[in-house]
């Protein structure tokens, strides 16, 4: 089969890795890819929302399979788009409907959802333009913190938890008022804000049978402990220890089986991945949110760790046969360390030269995967906030992090900077 993946970033250099060992991958191609990425297979430089030129591609290579890696193309309806073409409709779209991407292109659309079919989340509210000044007096008298969503994509940045009340009517009003983030915060949802540690399962389904693939947490702090501000990202880990025998079974019973069923009774077209962002709370999983794809840098872990091969897992999902799927986990622990721009997530300058990433790397143990990177003059530089995600195996999660650590001491480029803790409560 030829495959075109589609994204830049290191959640699509993984899924690269992992298709390149299917044997039933004949060509890849990732549209537009990064300097890793084509360790794997053909960088097209075309972006993922340009669907026109995508068909025109797919066409002119005899593309049988498209893997859609973010979200926003799914929100646009890249699956519509070919489903809907004469030319394009027998390809194969990893990834869901635009209206069941809205699990994760609207908070209010997951919350309704949720609520219809008694999935445990924290209670909540919406307000727009036409309740702005109800949505003020609900903040004043919330109890604290409190937890405001941008309804839409809002590139990781449209969810803030207040701890004042003036800090909350603050964000209130420039996110409906001053359309902080455009139409995606035209609406907003106030929520309850639960305590407890966080966890992501991932699932691959057709919205009539699913399988699981992994859990992982990640780390969204830029420092050390968990402080600082919130970032796509600074490292993973997997399989996460409170996520036992007795967690998934709770987990698949009240929120992951009500889910696919969901889907099911509303005839909501999905072939692609489930994202669920849990929250333990006193032992009781309740969900955050719901991903419409894999999460970065969760992919950089829960793959590695998945030993079948993902392209005939694809098929059947597709084929309806994702039942007779046996799920094969490694037995090792993976931790992924992510090394960033300096003054990331904030202003942060691109463009320099990678030096290191050819030094002596333990294949068996370690693999580098690109998220914000780039080939120019021949050689790789950094053109991101996140630039590359360093993913080992152990016994356990410590021995997998220091291993990636062991890695990046040995790569550097101006103002890399990486957490030197992922992992840390597991010691």
């Amino acid at each position: 089969m030829n495959i075109l993946v589609l994204g830049s970033g290191g959640r699509e250099h993984a899924l690269a890795w992992k298709i390149k060992q299917s044997s039933k991958c004949t060509r890849l191609f990732i549209a537009p890819g990064n300097a890793g990425t084509v360790q794997c297979g053909t960088n097209v430089p075309i972006v993922v929302n340009e669907f026109e030129a995508q068909k025109k591609f797919c066409i002119e290579n005899n593309i049988h399979m498209v893997v859609v890696g973010p979200e926003e193309p799914l929100v646009k309806g890249v699956y519509d788009f070919y489903a809907g073409d004469e030319a394009l409709r027998d390809i194969i779209v990893i990834g869901p409907s635009a209206y069941g991407a809205q699990l994760e292109g609207s908070k209010a659309f997951s919350k309704k959802f949720m609520q219809r079919y008694n999935i445990p989340t924290a209670a909540y509210a919406e307000f727009d333009d036409s309740n702005f000044e109800e949505g003020r007096q609900y903040i004043a008298n919330h109890t604290l913190p409190v937890v405001l969503k941008a309804d839409g994509l809002a590139a990781g940045k449209g969810v803030v938890i207040a701890t004042t009340h003036q800090e909350a009517l603050g964000v209130f009003e420039e996110m409906i008022v001053n359309r902080q983030f455009g139409d995606a915060s035209a609406r907003v949802v106030i929520e309850q804000f639960l305590a407890g540690i966080e966890v992501s399962i991932f699932a691959l389904t057709n919205a009539k049978q699913y399988k699981i693939i992994g859990h992982a947490k990640d780390y969204k702090r830029i420092g050390v402990g968990d402080t600082g501000l919130n970032t796509g990202g600074m490292g993973c880990v997997s399989p996460v220890p409170f996520a036992d025998a007795a967690f998934m079974k709770k987990a698949l019973e009240t929120i992951i089986e009500p889910t696919i069923n969901g889907l099911l009774a509303e005839n909501i077209v999905y072939n692609g991945f489930v994202f669920f962002g849990l929250i333990n709370v006193k032992g009781n999983p309740m969900v955050i949110e719901y991903n419409c794809r894999l999460g970065d840098p969760e992919t950089e872990v829960i793959l590695p760790l998945l030993k079948n091969d993902i392209v005939e897992l694809f098929l059947a999902t597709c084929n309806g046969t994702l039942d007779e799927q046996e799920i094969i986990f490694d037995n090792r622990a993976c931790s992924a360390v992510m090394a960033v721009s300096g003054g990331y997530p904030g202003d942060y300058e691109k463009g320099y030269v990678i030096e290191g990433l050819n030094n002596g790397i333990d294949n068996n143990n370690s693999i580098i995967f690109h998220a914000g990177t780039k080939l120019a003059d021949g050689e790789v530089v950094s053109s991101g906030g996140r630039v590359l995600a360093v993913s080992s195996y152990g016994n356990t999660i410590l021995e997998a992090a220091d291993r990636s650590k062991a890695v990046l001491e040995g790569i550097s480029f101006n103002g890399m900077y990486y957490r030197k803790d992922i992992g840390f409560e597991f010691e």
